[in-house]
C-alpha cells in the first residue's frame, strides 16, 4: 500500500454576529478549517484538520509513494519539517486516521485504550460580565457538566476574580472550576505584556480560596523560573503548554517543575505520535495530561482519541459556550456534531480511525482559496 496523494483545502463559515473570544482583542468574524486528506493506491483516505500547511506541496514527495503505516518514519520527517516551516502535524493525525481505517479500529484502541469515554469540562470563551457568567455557568451545570473553565478576559484581573467568585457562588462547591489566565501568548496584533510573577501569585492565592481545580497559563510561556516558583508557593495546580511548538519543550517544563497539568494539542505539536510520548512522560513524572482542543471538530476528535487511548485524564476540554460557540459551528463539515451526554461524558464511537464522517456537500459549499 502506498500514499498517492495529499490534498489540503480551506473551508470557512461566517460568524454573525462576530464572536468576542477572551484571548483575542478582535471579535472573530469567521471560522476556518484547513482539511488534510491522505489517499492511498487502494482507495482509502485519512483526514484531519489544523494548520494551513502553506508550502507543504514542495515537500509532499517525502511522503508520496511511501507506506502510510510507517508512522514513526513519517513523524520523524514531520519533526524536521515543522522545525523549518510551520505546524504541519495534521498530517500525522490524518495518517493515524488512515491506519485506523486500514486496521478497522478506532485510534484510541490502536493506542492501547480499553475504555471509550472521558469526562468533559465545558470550556467557555466569551467575554462576559458577572451576571452573564453566573447564568452561563448554571446553564452548563444543568446540561450535566461537572467542570467548567472560565477565562480572564479584561485588562483588570480584579474584575475577573469577581466573576470567578460569582460563578463559584452560582454553582456551589460540587463543581470543578478551572481558570485560564491567557498570559502565555498573544495574538499577533496584541502587544499587552504578560503578568509578572507578583501578579500571578496574588491571583493564585485568591483562586486557591475559591478551590479552583487549575490555573492555566498565568505567566509567559518561557518564564520557566516563574512557573516553578508559582507552583511551589501556591496550592492551586498550574496548567499550560497549549500551543507549545516543539515536543522537547515539555521535557524542560517537566524537568524544571513548571506545571502540574500538561496541555499539548496534537494539532499543534507532535501529532498523535508525539503527544502520546508526552503523555507517558507526564505519567512518569506524576503529572496530569489533558490536551487543549480549542479549534475544529476534527481537532477535538483527534485529541479525544489520544486522551482516551493513553488514559488517565481527569477531564478533556470540550469547547462549548452557547449560544455563540456551539457544536453546529465548531463541527461544520462533519455529518454529525460531537456532543456530550447528560452527565458530561464524551463517548467515542467504534468507527475506525478518528471516527469522523465528512459532509462533502457542506465542504464544497464552504471551500475557499
Amino acid at each position: 500500500m502506498k500514499i498517492v496523494a495529499i490534498e489540503i483545502t480551506r473551508h470557512r463559515i461566517p460568524l454573525e454576529p462576530p464572536v468576542p473570544v477572551s484571548w483575542d482583542s478582535r471579535p472573530r468574524e469567521s471560522f476556518t478549517i484547513n482539511l488534510v486528506r491522505v489517499r492511498t493506491d487502494q482507495g482509502l483516505e485519512g483526514v484531519a484538520a489544523g494548520d494551513s500547511m502553506g508550502g507543504f506541496d514542495e515537500h509532499a514527495d517525502l511522503f508520496l509513494g511511501r507506506d502510510p503505516r510507517d508512522i514513526e518514519r513519517h513523524h520523524a520527517v514531520l519533526d524536521n519539517l515543522c522545525f523549518h516551516y510551520g505546524r504541519w502535524w495534521p498530517l500525522d493525525l490524518a495518517l493515524w486516521d488512515l491506519r485506523g481505517k486500514i486496521e478497522g479500529e478506532p485510534v484510541f484502541r490502536l493506542l492501547g485504550g480499553t475504555d471509550n469515554r472521558v469526562r468533559a469540562y465545558a470550556s467557555t470563551a466569551l467575554r462576559r460580565d458577572e451576571a452573564e457568567s453566573r447564568e452561563t455557568a448554571r446553564a452548563l451545570v444543568a446540561r450535566g457538566f461537572g467542570a467548567i473553565k472560565l477565562r480572564f478576559s479584561t485588562d483588570d484581573w480584579r474584575r475577573d476574580l469577581a466573576r470567578a467568585n460569582a460563578v463559584r457562588d452560582a454553582v456551589g462547591p460540587g463543581i470543578d472550576l478551572m481558570v485560564d489566565c491567557n498570559q502565555a501568548w498573544r495574538m499577533s496584533w496584541d502587544t499587552a505584556p504578560p503578568w509578572e510573577l507578583a501578579t500571578a501569585r496574588e491571583v493564585a492565592l485568591a483562586l486557591a480560596e475559591l478551590d479552583i481545580y487549575w490555573m492555566e497559563e498565568p505567566l509567559h510561556r518561557g518564564d520557566y523560573a516563574g512557573m516553578a516558583a508559582l507552583r511551589a508557593e501556591t496550592d492551586v495546580r498550574i496548567a499550560g503548554g497549549e500551543v507549545t511548538r516543539e515536543a522537547h519543550e515539555f521535557r524542560t517544563l517537566i524537568e524544571r517543575g513548571c506545571l502540574d497539568v500538561l496541555q499539548p494539542d496534537c494539532v499543534f505539536v507532535g501529532g498523535i505520535t508525539g503527544c502520546a510520548r508526552i503523555a507517558t512522560a507526564a505519567r512518569e513524572a506524576g503529572l496530569m495530561f489533558t490536551p487543549h482542543t480549542w479549534g475544529s471538530g476534527l481537532g477535538l476528535l483527534a485529541n479525544a482519541q489520544l486522551t482516551v487511548g493513553v488514559g488517565g485524564a481527569p477531564y478533556l476540554e470540550f469547547p462549548f459556550d452557547p449560544p455563540d460557540w456551539v457544536p453546529a459551528r465548531r463541527d461544520f463539515g462533519l455529518k454529525e456534531t460531537i456532543e456530550t451526554d447528560d452527565e458530561g461524558w464524551l463517548t467515542l464511537s467504534d468507527r475506525p480511525g478518528l471516527g469522523a464522517d465528512l459532509d462533502e456537500d457542506v465542504l464544497r459549499e464552504t471551500r475557499v482559496g
